[in-house]
Formats: structure tokens, sequence, C-alpha cells
């Protein structure tokens, strides 16, 4: 594990709005989970539309009752996307592109190129697999080898001439927990994964966390990696 210094990004749609437009877009979010950061933009952009597309049924149902304005849910997966060609200025895969399968990052690449206007961007957020957060995932969820293949993905696509890349930003982003509980619960028992620590594995991920835990809580600085493509014309 290496400790970078990088700059600390409270709210990634500053860097997202220092990249592109996003008043009046028409803006697609691939592996949505929440929707937490399409929800603030819109507060934000309330002229633009998003559509947020998730594979976990569960979290897609949670997005159906929690409606917003100006948002919109559908079920479906970044290799296989149910829009239309040339239906968005932008996309957006935000920690999202190293949890399609390997053999298929390629196909939703492509497949984003298809629903993007020509000119249009993707915005492509990923996690480095670096730092103290990562220390501890790693021991039950070592995303090394999907992590690399996304960015190795980017890449090939770049070759392709679908895209070319417009800009590229190394920061970090603040996580927070109260307590283990909160850690546990939002790291280890999400409704998309099946992580299965076995006691040991288990004691060792609580005892990397509370080495770092203070009276209120802990705070890990999570080192990320933007490449925003643009849509060849």
């Amino acid at each position: 594990m290496t400790e970078t210094t990088l700059d600390l990004i409270d709210d990634e749609i500053d860097i997202l709005a220092s990249m592109v437009p996003l008043d009046g877009q028409r803006i697609i979010e691939l592996g949505c989970g929440a929707a937490k950061l399409a929800r603030a933009l819109l507060l934000r952009h309330p002229d633009s539309r998003v559509t947020g597309v998730e594979v976990d049924a569960r979290q897609h149902a949670k997005n159906l009752a929690a409606p917003q304005a100006g948002l919109r849910f559908v079920a479906g997966v970044a290799q296989d996307i149910p829009c239309d060609d040339d239906a968005f200025d932008l996309a957006l895969m935000l920690k999202s592109l190293h949890h399609v399968p390997m053999p298929a990052m390629a196909q939703a690449l492509a497949e984003v190129a298809r629903v993007v206007r020509p000119g249009g961007h993707c915005y492509i957020s990923e996690p480095v697999f670096d730092g103290a957060l990562n220390h501890i995932i790693r021991l039950y969820n070592d995303e090394q080898v999907v992590r690399a293949a996304a960015q190795a993905a980017i890449d090939a696509a770049l070759a392709t001439g679908m895209w070319t890349q417009a800009a590229e930003r190394h920061f970090a982003v603040p996580s927070r927990f109260d307590d283990f509980d909160a850690f546990e619960q939002r790291m280890i028992r999400q409704t998309y994964a099946d992580h299965r620590p076995d006691a040991a594995t288990m004691a060792e991920v609580r005892r990397r966390f509370e080495a770092r835990c203070g009276p209120d809580g802990a705070v890990f600085e999570q080192p990320m990696h933007v490449r925003l493509l643009r849509r060849t014309d």
C-alpha cells in the first residue's frame, strides 16, 4: 500500500461540472446504484434529464419507490443498454465499469458509444487499487484484476476510434464510517454483492478498520481516476 497526496473532493459533481456542461443535458448513468450523484445533479440542474440503469433488482425497486423530477429508472446492464441510439449527451459510469464482467467490458463501451450522440461524452470514474480503505477491502474483495481490466478496456475502446480521450483527472474522495457496523453494512453486505468472509478474515478486517477508527469514526481517502471520453463524430 502506498500513500499519495491528491486533491480531496467532497462532491464529485464539482469534478464533473469542470469537465462537461450539465445544464439541459440528456444523461444516462450506468450501474446507478441509489443514484446519489444523479439526484444531487438534478437539484443543481433541474432542466437536465437523467436515466439510471441498474442491474440489481432490489436496488432498482428501491429507486422506483423514490421518484424524483427529471429522473427515470430502467433495469438493465451496460453491455445491453435498453435505450435508443444517440439518445444521450452524456453517460456516467461511477465506480461501475469494473463491475461489468471482464469479457463484456468492450461490449459495454461499444453500447455506450451507441446511445451517446456523436460529440457527446462518457465520464468514467474508477477507484484506484491503492490506499488505506483498499488495504482493508482487498482482504475479502480483491479487485486488482478487474480494475486493471477496466482501464485496459478503455484503452481498447479508444483504439477502435469510437472514442477520443478529452480529459483525465486524479483526485481522492472521502469515505466516512461512524463505526465498524456502518462499514460492514455499506462495504460488505451490499445487495449487489455476495461477500462471505470467513471468521478469521472478518476479524482481520475489523482489526484493520478499528486501527484507523477514532471517537468520531473513521475517514478514508479513496484515490480515484477519471477519464472523460468524447464520442467521435
